[in-house]
């Protein structure tokens, strides 16, 4: 009794040895009976038939990533370079990958290289290093479109790193410094010239405002001037009507006055001018002149008197 007890005990144990399965997480099994396909093993715990059933394959859906070794390719112009690319992929089918193909990674690397070799054939060195991007993306839609039927996805395709020979990196290399040489001498030119055009516009400024320094003092020397004269001739207007007033005053006979203007055109006579310009009222003085001369012809002055 005890040994059938022991046997039943370990028949137990390999039943649930052979028969329970955990599927973790992002995981899918495929679970074949008598060697044809009878099902998917989600995840968590499941329970197959011993000996009928049996789990062919536990696949990963999460995202792949497969970094492949350098290939070598020749452009349109004859260039052979290496390029090794990363291929981002993902199980979308797990029956197609299991029963499809046989060797996945292996199968996507000949595919990339081969379709590596066409997309490059077609273009030239300058349009392959310049046209990473439009690579990529014609690259992942051939291969997305080829690997469909193995239950595969391809999200991305990276071109890692193009090599072209050595000596096209050199002449490369030797151009790219050239070019950041004539991009230096073109930003020494353009500020020096920035330099020159602020000089410049300082200078200006500064000789506009000295020219504006200037006008403004000679304005106001001008209207210092101007007020100065103002104020003389007002004094000279003001000694001119004094005096009127004090000859109106003292009511003079037409022979003072012409005595006075006698004195006067003596003080004229005495200047530097060659030419006197005589108002009309000096006929006035002129006739007063005739008539003193008569009164001194008809009472002459006596000595002693």
């Amino acid at each position: 009794m005890e040994l059938v007890l022991a046997v039943l005990v370990v028949l137990l144990f390999v039943f649930a040895a052979t028969s329970i399965r955990v599927i973790r997480q992002s995981q899918v099994g495929v679970v074949e009976r008598l060697g044809k396909f009878h099902g998917l093993a989600e995840t968590g715990v499941n329970i197959i038939i011993p000996f009928l059933d049996k789990m062919r394959a536990v696949i990963d859906l999460r995202e792949h990533v497969v970094d492949y070794p350098p290939q070598p390719v020749i452009t349109k112009d004859n260039v052979t370079m290496q390029i090794d690319t990363v291929v981002y992929y993902q199980v979308t089918d797990p029956i197609k990958f299991t029963y499809e193909i046989a060797a996945p990674k292996t199968a996507i690397e000949y595919l990339t290289a081969t379709t590596l070799r066409n997309i490059i054939g077609d273009m030239d060195l300058d349009e392959t290093l310049t046209s990473r991007d439009r690579v990529n993306a014609k690259l992942r839609l051939i291969l997305d479109e080829a690997t469909d039927k193995w239950g595969i996805k391809v999200t991305r395709v990276e071109l890692k790193n193009i090599a072209p020979p050595r000596d096209i990196q050199n002449a490369m290399e030797k151009q790219m410094r050239a070019e950041r040489e004539r991009r230096e001498v073109i930003l020494i030119a353009e500020g020096e010239k920035r330099s020159a055009i602020l000089k410049a516009e300082g200078e200006r400024e500064a000789k506009i405002q000295s020219a504006e320094g200037e006008r403004q003092a000679a304005i106001l020397k001008a209207q210092g001037e101007a007020e100065a004269i103002l104020a003389v001739e007002k004094a000279k207007a003001a000694a001119v009507k004094m005096v009127y007033l004090a000859i109106k005053e003292a009511d003079p006979t037409k022979e003072v006055v012409a005595i006075r203007s006698l004195e006067a055109l003596e003080r004229i006579s005495d200047g530097k001018a060659t030419k006197i310009l005589l108002p009309v009222e000096a006929a006035g003085v002129l006739g007063a002149l005739s008539g003193i001369k008569e009164i001194m012809e008809k009472d002459p002055l006596q000595p002693g008197e």
